[in-house]
């Protein structure tokens, strides 16, 4: 068993930042607005997050911006975040390119209307060369389904479940699992996003409604997180 004086000082900044960008409805019910102000909101607010971890040379950067629970609200506002995600995708091409960002879509597509996935294909390969910043998008997405799509297609290929055989089928594979966890808006749970790679994360709330949260938001999370003892089970060398 390897000595505790041998396990690594993490890096001051994380590899991987995930974000689940929480209170765009309670930002704008606050303000006597419609929910959907507070979603259109929330799209500048994760341009800024975007450009801002390019900036401060973050590798990748995942953001939670709908969950296979999110299905279940009143199908109006359902529409309304689809139609929000298409006209997304399509002004924020120039803005990708110009920030070195490389995109890609984790989740559960089906029920997506088939244009939006054209969209999502289209900007996955349209930005493929980009190398300043991986930025991972979770739509339809869940932990849960997650880890159990990874099982059935290791069933399917005949190989054991094991730690290996899991991480190399998650809709991540290939990504450094999140070092630091974001969540905005006040709640302090992680609502079935990435449960098998948030394992060892350090995990930071803060009560900012997400339309709210900037660059300075960011800063903070990234200080608090450089002061964090990442020690994987082990303990401490005296």
């Amino acid at each position: 068993m390897p000595s505790s004086s041998t396990t690594p000082k993490p890096p001051a900044r994380p590899a991987h930042v995930a974000v689940i960008m929480d209170g765009n409805g309670r930002w704008a019910s606050q303000r006597g607005r419609p929910r959907a102000l507070g979603h259109r909101v929330g799209v500048q607010a994760a341009r800024r997050i975007v450009e801002a971890a390019a900036d401060r040379d973050l590798p990748f950067l995942s953001l939670f911006a709908f969950s296979q629970e999110n299905w279940n609200r009143p199908e109006r506002e359902v529409r309304m975040l689809l139609h929000l995600f298409g006209r997304t995708l399509r002004r924020e091409g120039a803005g990708l390119q110009r920030n070195g960002v490389r995109m890609r879509f984790i989740g559960n597509r089906e029920g997506f209307p088939e244009k939006l996935q054209e969209e999502m294909r289209a900007t996955e390969a349209a930005t493929a060369g980009n190398q300043r910043l991986g930025l991972l998008v979770a739509l339809g997405y869940g932990g849960q389904w997650d880890i159990c799509q990874a099982a059935e297609r290791a069933r399917q290929d005949g190989v054991p479940i094991t730690n290996e055989a899991m991480s190399s089928r998650l809709s991540t594979a290939g990504i450094p699992e999140p070092d630091l966890l974001i969540r905005t808006g006040g709640e302090r749970r992680i609502s079935n996003f990435m449960l098998w790679q948030l394992a060892y994360s350090e995990l930071y709330f803060c009560d900012t409604l997400w339309p709210d949260f900037d660059a300075r938001h960011l800063d903070a999370a990234l200080d608090w997180y450089a002061q964090r003892q990442r020690r994987f089970g082990s303990v401490e060398a005296p």
